[in-house]
């Protein structure tokens, strides 16, 4: 074995977004492409000598070649051990429990999350830092200045690991360990649940389906429910890992999942339903005919967090993305806590939850999770539920009902508009911010703006700015529109749409969610101009 030095050029593009670096399956492929940026990596955190790395990824399509790849490189850069999952995988709440449990010096996560895999999908890496978090902006830009910079990458001519043999091996004089991608991870959740109520629940006949998706939470879900909690075997579907995902796409919404929302919308439908994505950090929680957003989810999480025995003292604070529902707000203040709004991205979480700030975190978008990790947690919350549900013995409807009998009904929508034009998203969201002084002040269709903002986030720890985070219309009545071009697309531009309507009155907690949201939408439109500037007359999808 030697250590071989490979002249290279930079490649344009390789700034991360909110999540890493997202790009097509392809891209990746490029000779010197993944190398390129895990070199950049490297040349940001300086020499590994000895530190600890974790790695592994969702399992899609070239994550198996990109670990082979990142192990050689690592060894080149010193680093004193590797540890990498069964396989090549391990989800991303899992790199962050392996991280923390076993004080690495940082991870590299393979995965695109829930955007679609195999040969012609998408792939992704993000580096996470020692409290096993996403690494901050500030890092993320050294290693981006880096990939413009670089004219070579170090990189070993060892043999390839034989990666579904538990056990360690060296490359050069970096020792290599394959890890069960399950183990830390599953032991961590039993520490925070009572699995013995769930396991008395389960024995009772109740009765849920998960929808792995073909995706990595697939064996955790399957290790966890069916063999630690005694679930009966079949509770888990879809659960092999492919590297297409089965050629579905991994995002838990009631689009992409329509087998899962059909099985709980049958006559027979079990009491409980849920499903994860492509990495396992996102979640979607279903009822019997009734799906729970995850706005609502994080509030009710919050509002019944001493139930389970890992946050029987209480919660010290809660933290959303500026784009989620204030559900969680009215929790807050019922609770006498802080509720923080952040950007979208859960690096904002990590130094709120360092600093002992914040507890529970959540996103709009199926993200839900707390101080156990740095990462948002899809399998977690579903064990949340399954514990409120073992102590509460109530339906999810109950549940959800009594919640907004309590704090009222927060009425919620995501708009999606994929792979629109990037020049059209750009010109629509340019007019927006000169129109906000205007806005302010003004009444739309019976509701007054009391705020018109692009927002801006002020960390409470460290101090940093974040600008130009979202565009606010907030109504006085709290009804909120907000617009937001996404950061995990790959193709064109991603535009958001969220609306939310707040209706404190219990009888009018069963509309139809778009019909309570209709005038919102028309006033959203109205002051965008987005259907005539992006040639689109709806969205691709409505969540």
């Amino acid at each position: 074995m030697t250590i071989q030095t490979v002249a290279s050029t930079p490649f344009a593009g390789q700034r991360p977004g909110t999540s890493g670096l997202r790009k097509k399956v392809t891209e990746f492929q490029q000779p010197g492409y993944l190398e390129n940026f895990v070199e950049a990596i490297f040349l940001t955190l300086g020499e590994g000598s000895g530190r600890t790395l974790v790695l592994g990824g969702d399992g899609r399509y070239f994550n198996r070649e990109a670990v082979q790849t990142i192990l050689r490189m690592a060894a080149a850069h010193g680093v004193a051990r590797v540890l990498v999952g069964r396989g090549g995988i391990l989800s991303t709440p899992a790199v962050s429990c392996v991280i923390r449990k076993h004080a690495a010096f940082g991870g590299i996560v393979l995965s695109a999350s829930h955007n679609p895999g195999g040969p012609d999908g998408d792939f992704g890496i993000k580096y996470n830092i020692g409290n096993g978090g996403p690494a901050p902006e500030k890092l993320t830009e050294a290693i981006f200045a880096n990939t413009q910079a670089l004219a070579s990458y170090r990189i070993s001519d060892a043999p390839p690991v034989d990666l579904d043999v538990l056990g360690a091996v060296r490359i050069e004089n970096t020792e290599v360990e394959v890890i069960d991608p399950v183990a830390d991870y599953a032991q961590l959740m039993a520490r925070l649940f009572d699995f013995d109520a769930i396991r008395t629940m389960f024995k009772s006949g109740f009765r849920m389906c998960f929808d792995a998706m073909h995706a990595v939470s697939g064996p955790y879900a399957t290790a966890i429910l069916e063999d630690m909690l005694g679930a009966p075997k079949g509770t888990v579907i879809n659960g092999e890992p492919r590297e297409d995902f089965g050629g579905g796409h991994p995002d838990p919404n009631p689009v992409n999942a329509a087998e899962l929302i059909a099985i709980m919308s049958a006559p027979d439908a079990p009491d409980f339903g849920a499903a994860s994505d492509g990495d396992g950090d996102r979640n979607m929680i279903v009822g019997r005919g009734i799906a729970v957003t995850p706005s609502d989810s994080l509030a009710i999480i919050a509002a019944n967090a001493t139930v389970a025995p890992g946050y029987a003292g209480g919660i010290t604070g809660i933290a959303r993305s500026m784009p989620t529902s204030a559900a969680a707000d009215r929790v807050a203040d019922a609770l006498g806590i802080s509720c923080f709004e952040t950007p979208t991205g859960w690096k904002y979480f990590g130094n709120l939850m360092d600093a002992n700030l914040a507890t529970l975190c959540g996103e709009e978008s199926y993200g839900t999770g707390s101080n156990h990790i740095r990462e948002k947690d899809g399998l977690w919350a579903v064990l949340f539920w399954l514990n409120l549900l073992a102590v509460r013995a109530k339906s999810v409807s109950e549940i959800l009902h009594e919640h907004w009998a309590r704090f009222g009904r927060n009425y919620y929508s995501r708009h999606d508009y994929e792979a629109v034009d990037a020049a059209a998203a750009d010109t629509m969201m340019a007019a927006l911010r000169a129109r906000l002084p205007d806005l302010a002040g003004r009444m739309l269709d019976g509701h007054h703006v009391a705020e018109a903002d692009d927002f801006v986030y002020n960390d409470p720890v460290d101090g940093s700015v974040a600008t130009r985070q979202g565009i606010r219309l907030i109504m006085s009545d709290g009804s909120r529109i907000v617009f937001r071009l996404s950061g995990t697309g790959t193709e064109g531009a991603t535009i958001r749409l969220y609306l939310e309507r707040y209706e404190p009155d219990p009888a009018r907690h069963d509309i139809d969610t778009q019909e309570a949201l209709a005038r919102l939408a028309g006033i959203a439109d109205e002051v965008s101009d987005l259907r005539r500037l992006t040639g689109r007359e709806r969205p691709t999808v409505i969540t």
